[in-house]
């Protein structure tokens, strides 16, 4: 297959709608807006959510919750994705963020405890799960709390 062979699949491209182009379109004179009136004009139409001068229900409904600015978000990885570690070997937000298992350097990390360990591995982290402590002191393991 070469570049010049390649074509969209059929049905998959839509031929642009021409109007004001003549009455014999269909779509001529007005362009399919009608005649005069809000719709007619340029930019003419409401807001999304307009209800009529009604107050809207995007007004009506009471505000919920907040945003902490002061929360610290944590990178967040399971026990069982850590098999993949040589025994004896120290795994921290470093060496994670250079193997790609996190993607995106966030404010600490933090382990969980959903899957299974069977190293012994040296676990850096800025938190911990009970479960994850459990599974990796059992299988010989240290967790050291940064």
């Amino acid at each position: 297959m070469k570049l010049h062979e390649l074509s969209p699949a059929p049905g998959s491209k839509k031929a642009r709608t021409r109007v004001g182009r003549g009455l014999g379109s269909g779509l001529g004179k007005t362009s399919g807006r009608g005649h005069k009136g809000q719709g007619a004009r340029s930019g003419g139409g409401k807001r999304p959510g307009f209800e009529g001068g009604q107050k809207p229900l995007y007004l009506r409904l009471p505000k919920r919750g907040f945003y902490n600015k002061f929360a610290l978000q944590f990178a967040e990885v399971n026990v069982g994705s850590l098999n993949g570690f040589e025994a004896g070997e120290v795994v921290d937000l470093v060496v994670l963020v250079e193997v790609g298992i996190i993607k995106k350097v966030h404010d600490g990390l933090k382990v969980l405890g959903n899957g299974e360990i069977d190293k012994a591995l040296t676990v850096r982290a800025h938190g911990f799960t009970k479960a994850a402590i459990a599974k990796i002191e059992a299988a010989g393991g240290k967790v050291e709390v940064i």
